[in-house]
């Protein structure tokens, strides 16, 4: 599905924002920017966390701008991961089913099946406390996967993970992501995120998308003001 930010404006604190972009469907795009510039609310906006003084946002085409987040077909994972302590794994993604956790046969077994795909299912009855901060995002993208709406946010949801967890989790939301042809959006700080995981990064600096391309092609470009100053020596690309 095509997510559509149509003219939206948003003013946060003293930052006026602006956002009028395309992020293209089936692919898992990154955002990237200063801190402050507003990529955490872009996201919320998508989502209907936030609702924009003017503009449209707009999913596969539908205007979804006056809709509560639950009526939306998006499903959103944070950098706190949001796993409650007292609940097993098997409830915490049961969650992302149905609040009662009153789930028929069928339901189960798409909790079973996501455990098992992020690599949870025999540690489905342990409890948060007893795994590891990995583990923890794990079962926040089951419980993202089994919610089976198109449109996945992400808001840095790696960013406490050391590199090499952080090289996994983003391999495992992007080989879900191809398998499923959702439409993933990332915040992230960290370019070498979107060189490995994104087929496509926005740069977003004061409220604006300054440019939305290719990943490899926004890398090498020279005419996006601000974002050789942001990646400064980095050189992954």
């Amino acid at each position: 599905m095509t997510v559509t930010l149509d003219r939206v404006s948003f003013r946060y604190e003293e930052m006026d924002m602006f956002f009028d972009a395309v992020f293209p469907p089936r692919a898992l795009t990154a955002v990237i920017g200063p801190s402050g510039g507003g990529k955490s609310t872009l996201l919320n906006l998508i989502a209907g966390f936030e609702t924009p003084l003017a503009g449209r946002v707009l999913i596969d085409g539908a205007d979804v701008t006056a809709l509560p987040p639950d009526r939306r077909p998006v499903s959103m994972i944070f950098q706190d991961n949001n796993v409650f302590a007292h609940l097993d794994l098997w409830r915490n993604v049961a969650l992302g089913v149905s609040a009662s956790l009153r789930l028929d046969a069928a339901q189960q077994q798409r909790v079973d099946d996501a455990l098992a795909e992020v690599g949870l299912g025999p540690l489905a009855r342990r409890l948060p406390g007893e795994i590891s901060g990995g583990e923890r995002q794990r079962v926040a993208v089951a419980r993202a996967l089994v919610r089976e709406r198109p449109v996945l946010l992400l808001d840095e949801p790696f960013a406490a993970l050391g590199p090499a967890l952080r090289d996994d989790m983003l391999d495992l939301v992007k080989a879900m992501q191809d398998a499923r042809g959702l439409t993933a959006i990332m915040v992230t700080h960290q370019p070498e995120d979107a060189a490995r995981a994104a087929s496509h990064t926005a740069y977003l600096e004061n409220g604006r998308i300054v440019a939305l391309r290719p990943t490899a092609d926004l890398f090498s470009a020279t005419d996006v003001p601000g974002l050789a100053a942001y990646l400064g020596d980095w050189k992954g690309a």
